[in-house]
């Protein structure tokens, strides 16, 4: 059945005159919100979705060519703002079309609220429903399993232990699973129909690293992506639940990979997005084994940038002190005997290391008096240090600095540290490599892949750098220490010709 925008077909019920049920799930939501146990919300990834967001969810998707009648899935479904969105568009641009929708909700508390959103759906626009009361992920009811038109859902997200209930279950149905939100869309794929469709708010992070490589590789092998949607704010969208992350909208469909994907963006959920389709390969890059997905379209470097760390035979660890875990070797009496700096990430400062650090937070001298911690020292001389920590908002994603003090070094685990087999690197390649990092060039190519606040050693590793040479001519050709971003780029720009336009 072809859809097209027509008249809502009118409801003989007088109640179904009066309400709105997208402007009363809203309210509903909100008076949800107000009076959840903060524990409670915490561990249940209670963050609904606002009905503005719901909408630009439910506009993503397609709904020419539907059958009669559609079976729409809604996990985690909260107060019923996403199926009061989608029910309501197909409602308007499909009225001929008969709605079934299965809402799961976990918690007791919640489900009285869902129930009102689904019954004014009932009355306003004649779906018919299940309440599935009970885990999404643990629930062996067949009807979970579909097949489903349409899923829509802002899951939870939060750890799976690998040896947990809901983490085996989505592994024998799927995929192996790391995380809640990522075993939500597994299953959800796995319950399409053919050709179905699921719009899903996740954090960005599944899009890179080890963590999630499994799940990509099964994703990308089962499912198109069809629509990624990002979000320049990351505190906008949720606002009124307070929750801080890089949220990502992203279409997929039970079908083989459509040759082109479309790259969507808005700052919040309130605002028409920019849209622009752009080839399947400028995502996933074909020789990826890793399948990481970049959300910029066109994030590259100039040719002379095609190694890796591994290929210049220099090695990225994690910081070796745990602090809390070495309080019996942590002072702030620089003269004690055997004192070697200690270095966080707070330190990194303009491309060099601030140590000591001027009333520090943090001791910044580490006394080895056993093996224990004398394993924790790095030899004298020159190392990259990066911080492990960084924002979207930031003007760089990644924070590189050069350490080249007079002595042994310890670095706190929430920095990165490049080195060769665990020796300092030559000075001019070590300035070259920190140069590099901090350039605008790089940080941009970072930023196409990476959504989550941790710049992880893997991440570093997958990252494309100039030879040795090019880097030590990089360090020759800038001014001393850290430049100022233009003048930085201008070198960069002027030893490899073929960077593109940063402000593209």
């Amino acid at each position: 059945m072809s859809c097209v925008a027509r008249q809502r077909t009118p409801h003989l019920s007088r109640y179904a005159l009066r309400v709105d049920p997208i402007t009363s799930t809203e309210t509903r939501r909100q008076a949800a919100l107000g009076k959840l146990d903060p524990s409670t919300q915490a561990v249940l990834g209670q963050f609904f979705t606002p009905v503005k967001a719901a909408t630009l969810m439910a506009s993503l998707l397609r709904v020419e060519d539907l059958s009669d009648t559609v079976r729409v899935l809604d996990p985690g479904a909260g107060a019923g703002s996403l199926t009061a969105a989608l029910v309501d568009r197909l409602h308007t641009e499909c009225p001929d079309v008969a709605v079934h929708v299965v809402a799961v909700e976990t918690d007791p508390f919640i489900t009285p609220y869902l129930r009102a959103t689904l019954e004014e759906c009932q009355a306003v626009y004649g779906i018919s429903y299940d309440l599935v009361e009970g885990d999404y992920l643990l629930d062996e009811s067949a009807q979970l399993d579909g097949p489903f038109d349409f899923v829509i859902a802002n899951p939870p997200y939060g750890k799976l232990a690998a040896d947990s209930p809901a983490r085996l279950a989505t592994t024998a149905r799927a995929v192996d699973t790391p995380n809640v939100y990522v075993a939500f869309w597994a299953r959800a794929v796995a319950s399409l129909k053919e050709d179905g469709q699921g719009v899903f708010i996740v954090p960005r992070s599944w899009a890179n690293g080890t963590y999630y490589r499994p799940f990509r590789r099964w994703l990308l092998s089962t499912a198109s992506l069809d629509v990624l949607h990002e979000f320049e704010s990351r505190t906008k969208v949720f606002a009124d639940t307070k929750v801080k992350q890089e949220n990502v909208i992203v279409v997929f469909s039970l079908r083989p990979q459509a040759s082109n994907v479309t790259l969507s963006k808005s700052v919040a959920h309130d605002e028409v997005p920019i849209a622009r389709s752009v080839p399947f390969s400028a995502i996933v890059q074909d020789e990826d084994d890793d399948k990481v997905v970049h959300f910029i379209e066109g994030a590259s470097v100039p040719s002379a940038a095609r190694f890796t760390l591994s290929d210049l035979g220099i090695d990225v660890s994690t910081g070796k002190v745990v602090d809390f875990r070495n309080r019996q070797y942590l002072t702030d009496n620089l003269n004690a005997p055997g004192v070697t700096p200690m270095i966080y990430q707070s330190n990194i400062r303009s491309g060099g290391i601030d140590w000591p650090q001027v009333n520090a937070r943090k001791p910044q001298g580490f006394v080895a008096r056993d093996d224990a911690a004398i394993r924790q020292l790095l030899p004298q001389g020159p190392y990259v240090v990066v911080k492990r920590q960084t924002a979207k908002e930031d003007p760089r994603r990644i924070v590189a600095a050069l350490w080249d003090g007079p002595s042994r070094v310890a670095f706190d685990n929430k920095t990165n540290y490049l080195h060769e087999s665990n020796s300092p690197l030559e000075r001019n390649l070590a300035r070259g490599l920190m140069l590099w990092l901090n350039s605008t060039v790089l940080d941009r190519y970072f930023r196409a892949f990476s959504g989550h606040t941790q710049v992880n050693a893997g991440d570093l590793r997958r990252l494309p750098f100039p030879c040795r040479e090019d880097l030590v001519l990089l360090a020759k050709a800038a001014p001393d220490g850290l430049p100022d971003q233009e003048t930085l780029d201008a070198v960069v720009a002027k030893l490899f010709p073929e960077v593109p336009d940063s402000t593209a």
